[in-house]
């Protein structure tokens, strides 16, 4: 989980570089957890859901 002044300190490339290994990393556990009846880690899915919204929002701030 990335927290927000980490983030603040990257530049554009890094953040978006950043954003791209998240949204991999939310497709895998999506593609994992859908052929099982019991998922183990729900709260994953939810994690890296908010650092895709906290990686676009400080990517926004920035280009302002």
């Amino acid at each position: 989980m990335y927290k927000a002044k980490e983030l603040r300190d990257l530049s554009i490339e890094e953040l978006e570089t950043t954003y791209h290994n998240a949204c991999k990393k939310l497709f895998e556990l999506n593609n994992h957890f859908k052929g099982q009846k019991e998922r183990k880690k729900p709260h994953e899915i939810k994690h890296a859901r908010k650092d895709i919204a906290r990686l676009l929002t400080i990517k926004t701030q920035k280009s302002l």
